[in-house]
């Protein structure tokens, strides 16, 4: 692994996309920032909750590094206050939209891995 490979994967765990812009792929990048962040503010605007590390079941662990996927954004929306309001109907739909974005970082960051290995185009 060069070091070329480690800066595009931490690029893109930090920021949606930022794998790929340092890669030299501008609209993939863009695309994908987009696509991530908005998964995730809508998230946020439908009063989902990140889920944070907790004594439990395996579940839980696995549901946390999921959102931590979408990098610094974990962290900025923990500190604004997106621990969700499970009174709301929308509160299951906002804690899966965001989720689902830092699954996708996840991906995207693999993605990085490849193309910066020269595995694919």
């Amino acid at each position: 692994m060069t070091r070329r490979t480690i800066v595009a994967m931490i690029l893109a765990l930090l920021i949606p996309g930022g794998g790929h812009y340092y890669l030299g792929r501008r609209a993939r990048a863009a695309a994908f920032f987009v696509i991530v962040m908005f998964l995730f503010l809508s998230g946020i605007w439908l009063h989902g909750r990140l889920y944070v590390p907790q004594g439990g079941g395996l579940l839980g662990l696995l549901a946390t590094i999921g959102s931590m996927g979408v990098g610094l954004a974990y962290f900025i929306g923990l500190q604004a206050g997106a621990h969700g309001d499970i009174t709301t109907i929308t509160f299951e739909h906002g804690t899966a939209f965001m989720l689902t974005a830092g699954l996708m970082n996840l991906l995207l960051i693999l993605d990085s891995f490849d193309i910066a290995e020269n595995r694919k185009q």
